[in-house]
């Protein structure tokens, strides 16, 4: 008995939803809640959000916490050696290669708090989402309000002609849709984007 070592169980949570659904402001809750306790938290966010601020993450009302900024994900893992929970800001921001560090930081015994787009402006599933998931053991799906009509809003409308998935911006470039009041980009801009891949 005196040789058995208890362990603590790691796990990941995914915050996921469309645009101002309020993802970052529910990661930055649970962050601040574990700071209370007292547990230490590193917080990551990808270097190419420079959206309302190089070093923070921020939510679109202005709450914020400084972060630790990473081009790759791979990074986090040498950064979060001293951390009990890890929480990642901006998720879509980052390659595949962002599912591994999650289990790898789980499997340290970290809790693991990603949050990001689940779909992109095409309303078709943005990587590394989905996969994150599927791994994960607690699920949260945030809803934003239609701006259209004020429903539910699971949609997110790019208001530009750009076909690039992944495009900077707030509510200059993006609005909040229902499933009704949301408009697909048209097949030709698909098209467009289908031949660049």
């Amino acid at each position: 008995m005196d040789s058995f070592i208890q362990r603590h169980t790691g796990w990941i949570e995914v915050i996921c939803g469309s645009m101002f659904s309020g993802k970052t402001e529910e990661l930055i809750r649970r962050v601040r809640r574990a700071q209370i306790a007292r547990q230490k938290v590193e917080l990551f966010k990808p270097s190419i959000d420079t959206r309302y601020s190089e070093n923070e993450i921020v939510s679109h009302d202005s709450q914020k916490l400084p972060s630790r900024v990473v081009k790759d994900a791979n990074e986090i893992i040498a950064l979060s050696l001293e951390a009990q929970v890890v929480a990642i800001d901006e998720a879509q921001f980052y390659k595949k290669n962002l599912v591994k560090v999650a289990k790898t930081l789980a499997n340290m015994g970290k809790r693991v708090i990603i949050a990001g787009l689940d779909t992109d402006y095409r309303g078709e599933p943005f990587q590394p989402i989905p996969e994150l998931l599927a791994i994960a053991e607690y699920i949260t799906k945030t809803h934003a309000i239609c701006v259209i009509c004020g429903n539910p809003a699971n949609f997110t409308q790019r208001k530009t002609e750009s076909v690039d998935q992944v495009l900077l911006g707030t509510s200059d470039i993006y609005e909040a849709r229902c499933r009704n009041c949301y408009e697909p980009p048209k097949k030709s801009e698909k098209k467009k984007e289908n031949k660049r891949k």
